[in-house]
């Protein structure tokens, strides 16, 4: 599946030049440094000219050193340290669609032209990058990038809008209350009311977050004020979620350079130990989670799991890829297992032990390929309205 990237015009022959972009303002800054590392490593140099520009958590962006980004991992259970203004020079983008370059700013200097950037890689999870903030920029800039638009990511990273336009589409997600941080404050007890319909146990979530960040597990009302607090240092706003019983599976789409999103095989997540849910310690740190891939599904469930989840992509205008995550959930005895599509995940983990690159890896498209291919597929696309 792999595929040659586009040659540069005969009057530029040089190497593609690329800006790869993590870090961030938002609570998954190292996750998103993580992610970046595992890419920068994978660029092949002889195509590639790469510009490593972490984002600090006060929004500076900062054009880091080679030493500086083989930091970039998770060592002894330890995530990398922060990216501040000390990291590297800093660099600004400037909106101008004539430009799509990149200015350095050094003390004691005149800013200098960096040049022009060929395409962005967005390696960025959470508000403030995946939730098309910085797609907005990289629009007004006429700069090419990896993933999906304003719109389909900013859809995608609020779950309240993404269930929305989902069910609005046809397609099946489980019960939900979304709250926002005025209503909790001037009727909590509604809230309370509404989400005691979902009956419990429920799940918390901060809305436009991931990595697992900010999720409590309520077994009972008497618990909801709390989980709301630790969600909302997060996000204002919140999703209350209903349990579901049932098997958590994931798939991974792909679009192609000049042809249509495809699927992955898909894997299912199992977690053990004293983890109630796929939370951040099991997702990142520890070894409490097994992953079974590819998912025992019957042919039938395996059909209709690909045909949701393209359906599920093609709702929110995606492109580039998605991590679609689903619940095959448990309706009881003598009734068949539903289909609930709980996220679509617009720039999914990617470190080669996240589960996107694994799951292409299974079918058979490996780590540097895949990365490759995405670049691929970007420069293929015209910039801004399409």
């Amino acid at each position: 599946m792999s595929e040659s990237l586009p040659s540069v015009p005969p009057t530029q022959q040089r190497k593609i030049r690329i800006a790869v972009v993590f870090g961030g303002r938002s609570s998954e800054h190292a996750i998103s440094c993580v992610t970046a590392g595992s890419v920068l490593r994978v660029l092949d140099p002889e195509r590639y000219e790469v510009l490593p520009i972490g984002i600090s958590t006060d929004g500076r962006w900062v054009l880091m050193a080679g030493e500086e980004t083989a930091q970039l991992a998770i060592t002894g259970g330890n995530l990398p340290a922060r990216i501040d203004e000390t990291s590297g020079a800093l660099v600004t983008m400037a909106a101008d669609p004539t430009a799509r370059e990149l200015t350095v700013h050094e003390p004691g200097s005149v800013p200098k032209a960096l040049g022009e950037v060929d395409v962005v890689f967005p390696l960025l999870h959470g508000p403030y990058g995946e939730d098309g903030t910085l797609q907005g920029l990289l629009d007004l800039a006429g700069v090419a990038y990896v993933g999906s638009g304003v719109l389909s990511s900013a859809v995608s990273m609020d779950k309240e809008f993404m269930k929305r336009l989902l069910a609005s589409a046809g397609l099946p997600v489980g019960p939900y209350v979304a709250v926002r941080r005025g209503e909790w404050l001037r009727n909590p007890g509604g809230v309370a009311a509404a989400v005691a319909e979902l009956g419990f146990p429920v799940f918390v979530k901060p809305a436009r977050a991931g990595s697992s960040m900010g999720i409590s597990k309520v077994h009972g009302p008497e618990e909801l004020a709390a989980a709301m607090e630790v969600a909302q240092q997060h996000d204002p706003k919140v999703i209350v979620e209903a349990m579901v019983r049932g098997r958590e599976i994931e798939i991974g789409v792909l679009a192609g350079p000049g042809e249509g999103p495809r699927t992955s095989v898909p894997a299912e997540i199992k977690v053990r130990g004293s983890h109630e849910f796929y939370d951040f310690q099991a997702k990142y740190l520890d070894d409490s989670t097994d992953i079974g891939l590819p998912a025992e599904l019957t042919d039938e469930q395996s059909a209709e799991l690909r045909r949701l989840a393209l359906a599920a992509f093609e709702a929110l205008e995606c492109e580039g890829l998605a991590r679609v995550d689903f619940f095959l959930a448990d309706e009881g005895p003598d009734q068949p297992a539903r289909w609930l599509v709980n996220e679509v995940n617009t720039m999914p983990g990617f470190t080669p032990t996240s589960m996107f690159p694994q799951m292409w890896a299974a079918s058979g498209v490996s780590y540097a390929q895949l990365v490759d291919r995405l670049i691929s597929e970007a420069l293929s696309r015209p910039t801004g309205l399409r």
